[in-house]
């Protein structure tokens, strides 16, 4: 076992500092993600005082996952629009060669 420490990132989620170890060179990203989540749970906050720091982060969570895949599905739709393009493309390509 190694004694070697990660490094670590200090964020912050709805005012409530946490230090989160993190791969070297991997620091900002994880901030972009803390400020990504701070946001959204600010968000769902701010829609009602009532609910409790727990509730609020499965709210943000589930909400962040369901944008992931939306957007993983329109990547997929993408790609198999530029396929077909591509397939369109070759086949035109294949008769203006021939003879």
């Amino acid at each position: 076992m190694s004694n070697t420490k990660r490094p670590t990132t200090e964020i912050s989620l709805l005012g409530r500092d946490y230090v989160i170890a993190c791969d070297p060179g991997e620091e900002a990203k994880l901030e972009r993600a803390a400020r990504y989540l701070d946001r959204a749970m600010q968000g769902i906050q701010a829609q009602s005082k009532l609910l409790g720091n727990e509730r609020i982060a499965i709210m943000a969570a589930l909400n962040i996952t369901h944008e992931l895949l939306e957007a993983m599905d329109e990547h997929r739709a993408g790609e198999a629009n530029l396929n077909r393009l591509n397939e369109r493309l070759e086949q035109a390509l294949s008769q203006t060669r021939k003879p």
